[in-house]
This record gives structure tokens, sequence and C-alpha cells, in this order.
């Protein structure tokens, strides 16, 4: 399926991603036709990520690599590829391979009527603790903050780059998609959630339920939240 695509800028987190990453990158390439870049953001990823990132930059000149020396965390990784971003629109999608890049062209669809279009998984293929996490994040999410989305942290979002380059999120770590989220509520865009595919890892290991990572999100999150009202009550 080949997606017809104007001034869009592909941002992928990437760290450790060895075993996939080179996968990613040729769907993608092969997948979309028109005026588009991908980013690749190399989030001090200790194998081969970067070198075959390279390998693939020299023959594709619409693939660019941002590193960082050290790992930084998924949040970093997002901010820097959003402030790299040159297109009208930027789309987000994880490296891993768990997304199908077909089902942007759903999101697409939407994209004159609706600030942002985001996708949320329909048959989420992760462990049950995963699983579980996700739905308590999900609602603490609504509760603390009033966003009400299937779900949050659902790597497969298509945003206005104006946006990002107008409201760069703060936080590093997973907190950063319900940032995100609630800046557009709170800028009063219009959002669409569309259901999209989401696949078994083939490769890789995944590191967001790790426990540094979810002690981050909470620290990240009442910290946010208590801004937020500050904010409110100016």
């Amino acid at each position: 399926m080949i997606i017809p695509v104007h001034s869009l800028s592909v941002v992928l987190p990437a760290y450790n991603e060895e075993a996939v990453i080179g996968d990613t990158l040729t769907q993608i390439l092969s997948a979309l036709a028109g005026d588009f870049e991908i980013i690749v953001v190399n989030d001090g990823s200790k194998d081969s990520t970067g070198a075959i990132v390279t390998t693939i930059m020299e023959t594709e000149r619409r693939v660019r690599m941002v590193t960082h020396e050290r790992n930084r965390g998924y949040g970093s990784a997002l901010a820097t590829g959003f402030a790299a971003a040159t297109k009208e629109r930027t789309f987000l999608m994880d490296s891993d391979g768990q997304f199908d890049i077909a089902d942007l062209s759903f999101l697409l669809e939407f994209k004159d009527k609706y600030d942002a279009v985001i996708g949320y998984r329909l048959d989420r293929k992760d462990s049950r603790m995963r699983k579980l996490n996700a739905w308590g994040w999900k609602w603490l999410i609504r509760w603390i903050l009033d966003i009400r989305v299937r779900d949050v942290d659902c790597a497969f979002k298509l945003f206005p780059t104006y946006f990002l380059h107008q409201h760069p999120p703060e936080m590093r770590g997973a907190m950063i998609s319900a940032e995100l989220l609630y800046r557009l509520k709170q800028q009063g865009c219009t959002l669409l959630e569309i259901g999209v595919q989401h696949l078994p890892r083939k490769g890789g290991v995944a590191t967001g339920a790790s426990l540094r990572v979810i002690l981050r999100a909470f620290q990240e999150l009442f910290s946010f939240a208590g801004k937020c009202r500050r904010e409110d009550r100016r």
C-alpha cells in the first residue's frame, strides 16, 4: 500500500532497537510517497542501532538521525525529534515494529478536519501486567488532568508541527504523551481518536514497564499537575 503524503515529518525514538530499526525504516520508506522526512532519535543506544541507521542514510536522503550521547529517556527523545521536524505535520511512531505504517492512511484522512489525530491500540499485544499498568495510568491521568482518551500512551499520533514548536514538551519521561494531550485541550484544539493495529514485538526489549520509568512518570505527573494548577490560578 502506497500512502501519498504532503509535508510530513516522521519521528522515531530509538533505544537499543538494532533488531527492528532497519525493517521499520524500510517499511516506512516503501509505504510513503511524496514530501516527507524521517527523523530517528538515537537515544544513547549501546547496540548497533546508530550504525544501521547511518548505513541507510548513505543511500536515503530522507532519513536523518539525531543522537543523544547518553540515554535521556523517551520524553527527551520525542522532544528532540519534534524540535528537529521541518514539515507541516509531525507523525510519531515507535521504532519497535509494533505498529503498521499502513494505518497512517486512516489518520491522514482527517488531518484537515481535526488539529490532531491519535491512535488507540485495538488489540494490545503486550503482557497482562503492561495492560494493567496502562489501564491504571489512563484512569489516573483522567482523574488528575481530566484527559479523556482511550489510550494515552499509544505511540501513533499526528500533530501539527507548529503546535509542537509553540508548545515544546517539558516532560522527559513517559509523562510526555499526557502533557501533549493536556496542552491540546488547554489550547482548545480538536482531537480525533482512531483504532490502529498493535503487533507483537519482533525483537529488542521493552523498557516502558521498568520500575525506574514508572517512578519517573509518577514524579513528573504530580509535578506537572501542580504546575497546571498554578497556571490556572494565575
